[in-house]
């Protein structure tokens, strides 16, 4: 018994239906629209900027509060106990406001580094050639071309001020609650006061450079506002690292004792 065989049929589609169907993948991965964003060069510019404001807002915060310092040691101490107990209560409970606040900081810190690192390696790639030795600095000045390095010592520094106020592991006798007692207790040591002084001036370096660049990122910049962005970056930073600064001096010279 002999069997007829069908001719096959015939596709109806069109040629350009016919190859659309052949390059689809055979899985589709969907992502939201900020992870896609975040993947380009232009999405990390404006993390970096946004995140920077975050910080720079933190740090200009932080050190208006250091400063009460020179008022009193109760006054500096009642500061700090506000903030662990009292910030925005009876709103919220108890240091629920301080963690929300840490973790708003943390998740910004990480983003900060990431798409630092991430954009340097893009700049790597777009350009396989290294410079020669005969590079010309002049378009860039030195906030910008040392920003990687005034990254890692702001880290490093962060770690230690951490361990040193806040977990008490480098703090001599240190008392949880007493940030007059603690911070002069560690200021009073020549050593560290030197470190907390060099970190800070690098810390205004690089708030000096992302200041300047947040508006660039942000796509904010024109040549007549150049000016301006210049005297707000320095202002900013000299105002903050100043204040800052003014502390360890302070112990050291036994203004705060």
């Amino acid at each position: 018994m002999s069997t007829t065989q069908q001719p096959p049929r015939a596709d109806s589609r069109t040629p350009a239906e016919q190859q659309a169907t052949a390059k689809r993948p055979a899985a589709v991965r969907y992502s939201t629209w900020a992870f896609e964003f975040y993947r380009s060069a232009l999405g990390k510019k404006y993390v970096m900027a946004i995140t920077g404001v975050i910080g720079m807002a933190y740090i200009f915060g932080h050190m208006i509060g250091n400063l009460k310092i020179f008022i009193s040691p109760e006054s500096i101490d009642a500061y700090g106990e506000w903030l662990r107990e009292s910030l925005l209560y009876p709103i919220l409970p108890h240091q629920v406001a301080l963690w929300g606040i840490r973790l708003v900081l943390i998740a910004a810190l990480v983003l900060h580094v990431h798409a630092a690192y991430a954009l340097t390696v893009i700049n790597r790639r777009a350009r396989p050639v290294k410079y020669q030795t005969s590079r010309d600095y002049i378009a860039a000045d030195f906030a910008a071309r040392t920003m990687r390095w005034t990254g890692i010592i702001v880290l490093l520094f962060i770690g230690y001020h951490l361990a040193d106020f806040t977990w008490g592991w480098f703090n001599p006798g240190f008392e949880r609650g007493s940030v007059y007692r603690n911070a002069v207790a560690s200021l009073s040591n020549p050593v560290v006061a030197l470190f907390y002084i060099t970190a800070n001036l690098a810390l205004g370096v690089h708030l000096y450079h992302g200041a300047w660049s947040l508006f660039q990122s942000l796509g904010v910049s024109r040549p007549r506002f150049n000016r301006w962005r210049r005297v707000f970056a320095t202002a900013f930073a000299v105002v903050t690292i100043g204040g800052f600064i003014s502390v360890p001096l302070a112990v050291l010279l036994g203004i705060v004792e």
